[in-house]
């Protein structure tokens, strides 16, 4: 479903990713984490097509990023830590806006559309201006516009940031559910986060991915470790900042 191979990224002299290879299944959830400026944000925009590696090769069902970028961006569903929302307008007018711009062919946006209200429990909310709406509502509108085309993956970065228990819950809740559908790659500062939603971890140091494991052998392997917590603490031993990138 997804392959890299040898993904370096430069921003002048400073080199942010180093080599970075791994290979996802279709139907993964995978759990992305790295301190500040490890890296992980730049990978996910490389990912997406936001951004283009200095070297290395990206593959994402079957097409590559650089040279078939159009037909990757219609694969991929993607949330930015800031959703892309426009706050003047009603959650139903702005679906259809995404819907457009995602090119759902005219006589499906509306089916569409009822599909991911359905799906991402905002229903209610639908004729409400998102200025108007919680963090948690506009969060769940957020994941509807990634959606809203079918995308076969789905690329998360941070999206549970700034929520309260019970939205935290939810959000946690509805990407769970798109599990069975789609590919997802997740990003977060909250380490139970990935201990309940991801099957899977990469981590990222200095650029380079420095595990790649699945989630219960990796808790499993680490010294008798038994949170994802504990590993973390024990691989970033000199440092005690917030891996929030």
């Amino acid at each position: 479903m997804i392959l890299t191979k040898n993904v370096t990224k430069y921003f002048g002299g400073f080199q942010a990713l180093k080599d970075v290879s791994f290979e996802i299944n279709k139907g993964e959830i995978v759990g992305f984490l790295g301190q500040n400026g490890a890296g992980k944000t730049t990978l996910m925009r490389i990912l997406t097509s936001y951004l283009p590696a200095t070297s290395g090769e990206v593959i994402i069902g079957g097409d590559d990023v650089v040279e078939n970028s159009l037909a990757v961006r219609r694969k991929i569903g993607y949330l930015p830590e800031t959703p892309p929302l426009y706050s003047n307008m009603s959650v139903k007018d702005y679906l259809k806006f995404a819907a457009q711009m995602k090119d759902v062919p005219g006589k499906q946006q509306h089916k569409q559309i009822d599909r991911v209200l359905e799906e991402c429990n905002i229903g209610d909310v639908k004729n409400k201006t998102i200025d108007n709406l919680s963090k948690g509502y506009r969060q769940r509108v957020g994941i509807a516009q990634a959606i809203i085309n079918e995308p076969e993956v789905l690329i998360l970065d941070e999206p549970t940031s700034g929520l309260d228990p019970v939205q935290n819950l939810q959000v946690r809740k509805l990407i769970k559910s798109l599990r069975h559908e789609r590919t997802v790659i997740l990003s977060t500062h909250i380490l139970s986060e990935i201990e309940q939603i991801a099957q899977r971890v990469l981590i990222i140091k200095s650029g380079q991915i420095i595990v790649d494991e699945s989630l219960d052998l990796l808790l499993k392997s680490q010294n008798g470790e038994s949170t994802l917590e504990d590993v973390f603490i024990r691989l970033h031993s000199n440092t005690a900042e917030s891996i929030d990138e």
